[in-house]
């Protein structure tokens, strides 16, 4: 037998339509690895990848290795039935979470095109009134986050999620009806509340459903459609603006509103079919039997442990580890090291600058194409070299570099161009960081599910007033302060990130020898310490 899974359509001599879903699930392994060799690779040990194929006259030799390996998954162990598992998890989880975070996203940007494209004057928005619309978005996302979480805890993912996407999708429709300012602040609050499900939940998923080596790329696609979306959102606001403003006497602004509402219902519904759930409590229409048995397996192989019930005893796990504590502080730099969501300093510079009002909507867009393409390439170097912390450092840098030139600010045009499209090369420290945490407390699914939560949660409490001191709108374009609390942030990340790795090589070296090292039957890798670990 295959060790990723069964035969296609026979277990132990009978159909796989003939088992119960209970009786599937009793015949997977107990055991459960307390670590995996992707990670130690990054960690310190050392790791020889099993990449040999036996010959007809019985040989042994080293397998030929497909030069799209070397950028898209590659075990060579891997069974044809798990490579064809995991493409249809690809078409079906990765799209449907990647459509909701599209629409998430084009939500949140919304905001700042509306604002440059007739919002301000039509509502007689005045100073930091765009800081407050954004404050309370983020106050009732910080609010929902752990409220949320607990909730998919009891729940299910496919039934919770699309139900706030629903919601979402509605008071979207409310704004464009609205009258003052003060309507849109409460109204934001409200979408803050329900859009605080998704993200954390989103990561908890993918985690739960591929493994090391498959999921930072993952991650990270998904985390690109936030880019895509705020691309879209510019383009959509500069044809709206120039086909529909005053149509039905509503302003461009306020049609931008409705066609996002329009563009997210559609996707809401569909979560209620595509989204999963978890391996051990999956219905998903899409897949198998045997092939849900193997997606258990494959979490059984990797160590992330199934859930279970979110009782007194998860709670003293999840606080009386170091995990908890480190990952909050590394996700609240990241969060903070520039302004909140709804304040673009591009778009602002451009506004200052005279462009006109489709420029201003659609030149920003190139840095969201750099945002893009740059976390697609760190996913793939972070999953083929097997170095979270290595990857986010090089993110943190071009982060660190965009930010000193903005911050001196009297530099050539071109630099300071180049400094307001590089600086989104710092956003894959996120997802990648998403990854690295689902795996940290991988052998813990209440604590993977809640810790992912709190990571977010805190990164947007502080986000609710800080960006609103170092980044106030009245201090655009030039931000000197924001520019300069930027440069130290990256600096502070990069010392975080470099201390949780320092924290997870001790944790993973006081595990037992036998905790420590892999079962060759259910491993691709053999381990061995390496000399200098």
């Amino acid at each position: 037998m295959s060790r990723s899974c069964c035969p296609e359509s026979h277990i132990a001599g009978r159909d796989i339509e003939s088992f119960e879903e209970g009786e599937l699930r009793s015949l997977l392994p107990r055991r459960v690895t307390m670590t995996n060799s992707f990670e130690k690779k990054a960690l310190g040990f050392k790791t020889v990848q099993a990449e040999t194929e036996v010959s007809s006259n019985g040989s042994t030799q080293k397998a030929k290795v497909p030069w799209y390996a070397y950028i898209w998954d590659y075990e060579p162990n891997r069974s044809k039935e798990e490579r064809a598992f995991v493409q249809r998890l690809d078409i079906s989880v990765l799209v449907i979470l990647s459509l909701g975070y599209f629409i998430k996203n084009l939500d949140q940007t919304n905001i700042s095109n509306a604002y440059v494209s007739g919002m301000k004057e039509d509502l007689k928005m005045n100073g930091d009134q765009l800081n407050l619309i954004d404050v309370a978005w983020t106050c009732g996302y910080v609010v929902g986050q752990i409220p949320s979480q607990i909730i998919l805890t009891k729940v299910r993912p496919s039934v919770w999620i699309p139900s706030c996407e629903l919601v979402w999708t509605i008071l979207t429709f409310c704004i464009a009806a609205t009258k003052t300012s003060n309507q849109v602040i409460a109204i934001r609050f409200f979408v803050g509340l329900v859009e605080s499900i998704f993200y954390p939940a989103a990561h908890m998923i993918l985690g739960s459903w591929y493994k090391p080596s498959e999921l930072a790329k993952r991650a990270c696609i998904f985390h690109a459609s936030s880019a895509i979306a705020s691309m879209f959102s510019g383009y959509l606001q500069a044809g709206v603006y120039k086909g529909l403003n005053g149509v039905q006497g509503l302003a461009g602004w306020q049609w931008l509103f409705v066609m996002d509402g329009i563009i997210s219902a559609p996707i809401a519904l569909a979560g209620l079919f595509l989204i999963p759930d978890l391996p051990e409590n999956s219905k998903a229409f899409y897949l198998r039997k045997d092939q849900i048995v193997l997606a258990q397996q494959r979490m059984i192989d990797i160590g992330r442990a199934p859930r279970s019930r979110l009782g007194w005893s998860a709670w003293k796990r999840i606080f009386g580890r170091w995990h908890v504590y480190l990952l909050i502080v590394l996700y609240i730099t990241f969060i903070n090291t520039g302004p909140s969501s709804s304040v673009n300093p591009f778009s602002l510079w451009l506004k200052a600058e005279g462009y006109s009002v489709s420029l201003i909507n659609i030149i920003p867009t190139t840095q969201y194409a750099v945002q893009a393409v740059s976390t697609v390439l760190f996913a793939v170097f972070s999953d083929y070299w097997r170095n979270r912390p290595a990857i986010m450092s090089v993110s943190t840098f071009w982060g660190l570099v965009c930010a000193i030139i903005l911050a001196i600010w009297n530099v050539p045009s071109g630099l300071k161009w180049f400094a307001y499209e590089m600086t989104r090369a710092s956003v894959p420290y996120g997802p990648i960081a998403m990854s690295w945490a689902n795996e940290i407390c991988g052998e813990d699914a209440e604590e993977r599910t809640i810790v992912l939560g709190l990571m977010n949660a805190f990164g947007y409490a502080f986000n609710a007033w800080l960006p609103v001191l170092t980044y106030p709108t009245t201090d655009s374009p030039r931000f000197r302060k924001g520019f300069v609390f930027t440069s130290i942030a990256f600096l502070a990340q990069f010392a975080i990130t470099w201390l949780v790795w320092w924290f997870r090589r001790r944790e993973l070296r006081q595990k037992p020898a036998e905790a420590i090292h892999q079962d060759n039957a259910h491993q691709d890798t053999v381990d061995e310490p390496s000399a200098t670990a």
